[in-house]
């Protein structure tokens, strides 16, 4: 006891001068510094059992050891890998009009010797090669605007260059196609796609005529991007997310409206500068900023739901998270099985139940732990709460948007359209570090979301940087 006496009075953060100890404060402050230390403990703790699998960490974080998958929304099929029977392939076939026919013949004959030639062929066997033609110089078009002179009037007049000729000389619209589509589709800085360009095409192109060559592609692509915005934000389901974005080495952020059939990219100084004049159903992670929105309802993430509860699951270890997952997995299952008609009424009303006796029990069994805060520490605002007290308050909260998807059918499960719309961007900062300006990454997003929903619509992505903007609003499908 004097040992630990003499241990607290040396450290000032218990009393205001170890001169000025008592005794008998010793022990209640003794454990209140117990207290907190062991809180501080199961924190650091839960914060190495945190992986991409039970958290929203990115998978890169995870290092060489990567964690065994264990909550998978997956349903095993007992089918084979690989194709299944009546799978259209894509098996190579020979064509009936070959490029370049290259006939082998035998020498002579290995009966007497004979010289053999094309005309003693009676029959052969065919095999074809497909492979790439070599690289062809550039064509080189030459527009002239010819000046003529009316020769009943003497009067003279000069023909007009069409609206896309403005140099003496210049690259054409396939080439700034190509290389829009390698900035924005394979995510190519501009000195890789210089080298790419000169070892695939035998064309030199500079970095900086590479980066006017985007610049241009982006002005012609704005209308069709702010088109895809507004119908993004009018989709009667569209999901939202954000993600960090490195600009001039400061952060910024990107803002995501998306469906199955249109991607819109929008970039912000700040996270909560999210889009808006958003319409009916918003899918998302519980970012709070988007339950501003008016007129909107929402539909929470239920792919970061079970995330989290693998944590409590493998960390807490809490009953309720493993009952709460199963239980998620299974309306999952249900609503695959539907296969886009409503789920039964019977179901859901069985689910509900079930959904809310276990929140119930997870808020007794947490509402019966000690507090965080330290005993006899006077703390402003709302006490302080477990992860899984948190998770459980909003599951109780938000069940509306919970379980939205169980009461009609074209919401989905998860947030995974936005998600995918975030990860190539992040693929990008990866690839690049960051965008040195704002006008550039304004660039890249009217690109990338350009190339996004070209692929979404099943349109080809090289051409789609080919075609003005006007016609391609005409083309998109909403739904």
């Amino acid at each position: 006891m004097t040992l630990l006496v003499d241990t607290i009075r040396s450290d000032d953060t218990f009393y205001g001068s170890a001169d000025h100890a008592a005794p008998e404060d010793v022990v209640p402050r003794l454990l209140a510094k117990i207290t907190t230390l062991e809180a501080r403990i199961a924190e650091l703790e839960r914060q190495l059992g945190l992986n991409s699998s039970n958290s929203s960490k990115p998978p890169s974080s995870d290092g060489l050891k990567k964690p065994r998958r264990t909550t998978s929304l997956r349903v095993p099929s007992g089918r084979k890998p690989g194709g299944q029977k009546g799978h259209k392939g894509t098996t190579l076939r020979q064509t009936e009009n070959p490029d370049f026919i290259v006939d082998h013949l035998p020498s002579t004959c290995p009966g007497c010797g004979e010289t053999l030639g094309e005309a003693d062929s009676v029959s052969h066997q065919a095999r074809q090669v497909f492979d790439l033609p070599e690289p062809q110089p550039l064509q080189v078009t030459e527009h002239r605007a010819h000046e003529c002179c009316c020769g009943k009037c003497g009067a003279s007049a000069r023909g007009d260059f069409p609206e896309e000729v403005t140099g003496p000389v210049q690259y054409g619209p396939n080439v700034t196609a190509e290389v829009a589509y390698l900035s924005s589709m394979q995510l190519l800085p501009e000195d890789r796609i210089s080298q790419l360009l000169h070892d695939l095409r035998r064309i030199d192109i500079s970095a900086a005529s590479i980066a006017s060559m985007i610049r241009r592609k982006a002005a012609d692509l704005a209308g069709f991007a702010e088109a895809v915005g507004q119908f993004a934000k009018a989709a009667a389901v569209k999901h939202g997310d954000e993600t960090g974005l490195r600009i001039g080495g400061a952060l910024h952020w990107l803002q995501i409206a998306a469906t199955t059939m249109l991607t819109f990219y929008l970039v912000t100084c700040k996270r909560g500068e999210i889009i808006a004049d958003m319409a009916g159903v918003l899918v998302h992670d519980h970012f709070k900023s988007y339950f501003s929105l008016e007129g909107v309802l929402h539909a929470l993430c239920n792919a970061h739901h079970l995330r989290e509860l693998k944590a409590l699951i493998e960390i807490e270890k809490e009953q309720w998270a493993k009952d709460m997952a199963r239980l998620l997995q299974l309306a999952c299952h249900a609503t695959n099985l539907a296969r886009g008609s409503p789920v039964r009424a019977s179901f859901v009303a069985v689910f509900t139940a079930r959904y809310r006796r276990i929140v119930a029990e997870g808020l007794v069994f947490h509402e019966a732990q000690p507090p965080l805060d330290p005993p006899g520490k006077k703390k402003r605002g709302r006490p302080k709460r477990r992860t899984g007290h948190n998770l459980l308050i909003r599951l109780r909260d938000h069940e509306d948007a919970v379980l939205r998807f169980l009461h009609d059918p074209t919401i989905p499960f998860s947030n995974n359209i936005a998600e995918q719309a975030a990860r190539m961007m992040k693929v990008k900062m990866k690839i690049s570090g960051c965008f040195r300006t704002m006008e550039g990454a304004h660039i890249f997003v009217i690109l990338r979301g350009a190339a996004d929903t070209a692929r979404k619509q099943g349109w080809n992505v090289l051409d789609t940087f080919k075609t003005p903007s006007a016609v391609l609003i005409t083309r998109l499908k909403i739904a």
